[in-house]
């Protein structure tokens, strides 16, 4: 297996690229095509994600590199059960990216065993960036300065969840009201695990669909930060799964 720590560096020099790419394209015009599923994609997406693939690829010769439009191309490389490979998503919420409120992501990860072992997500319009390691903690950087961060305890008062912005539906509002959340947050993209890696809200529910590049680099920083992402049986979200569609799933805190 690919060693994490010592890939890091490379990785962060990469989504930092890729970050600029895309922030290059946000201070223009854009105009968003619909791929089979009818998301929305966009010049961006592209040039980002073409630069990661290149990259990781020249990291790690040996790792597949799993990214989102080339599968919605279908380019899908093989892998192997149990094997290491990377989760590209080069713009995580393409819609908050057309809708220009800043609230979208560059994400990389990288899956080992079936779980994420390393993730990198940066918000590149909020000059934000996150990364954690299995087992070797997790990290906010904001360009000025670099914490470590923690999920924090359940506050006393109640739940703080955190709720999609462009996607939330019935069955969300519906746990959320089952399970006594005190308040709600509505974020896009993977920050949604970033807040609750960091403590400002401790429960992520999504019952709408997802896939594995969506979630993998968010589920290692919260994962490094003493978190933990669950199927709505409690199992825990593996990676590797036929056409890497994701389940509803409970991203928790401490």
């Amino acid at each position: 297996m690919p060693d994490p720590t010592r890939l890091l560096p490379a990785v962060l020099e990469l989504v930092a690229r890729a970050g600029a790419v895309v922030l290059d394209h946000y201070g223009r015009p854009a105009e968003a095509g619909r791929k089979a599923d009818d998301s929305p994609v966009t010049a961006a997406d592209h040039a980002a994600e073409q630069l990661l693939e290149e990259g990781l690829r020249t990291l790690a010769p040996d790792v597949p590199v799993v990214a989102e439009e080339a599968v919605a191309a279908g380019r899908i490389p093989e892998v192997a059960a149990g094997a290491a490979f990377w989760l590209v998503d080069p713009l995580d919420g393409t819609r908050e990216f057309l809708s220009r409120n800043g609230e979208f992501t560059v994400n990389v990860g990288l899956v080992e065993g079936q779980t994420p072992v390393l993730g990198v997500v940066a918000a590149p319009a909020l000059g934000l960036l996150w990364w954690g390691i299995r087992g070797q903690g997790a990290v906010r950087h904001n360009g000025a300065q670099e914490r470590p961060i923690r999920c924090r305890r359940p506050p006393a008062q109640g739940l703080v969840a955190v709720a999609s912005r462009s996607h939330r539906d019935a069955e969300t509002d519906a746990w959320l009201a089952r399970n006594g959340i005190r308040e709600t947050v509505s974020a896009g993209s993977a920050l949604k695990f970033c807040l609750v890696a960091e403590g400002r809200a401790d429960v992520y529910p999504r019952f709408g669909r997802t896939m594995e590049w969506d979630t993998a680099a968010g589920h290692a920083v919260l994962a490094a930060a003493g978190g933990r992402v669950e199927t709505v049986d409690g199992r825990p979200l593996v990676y590797g799964k036929p056409g890497f569609a994701n389940p509803g799933f409970i991203a928790w805190g401490a």
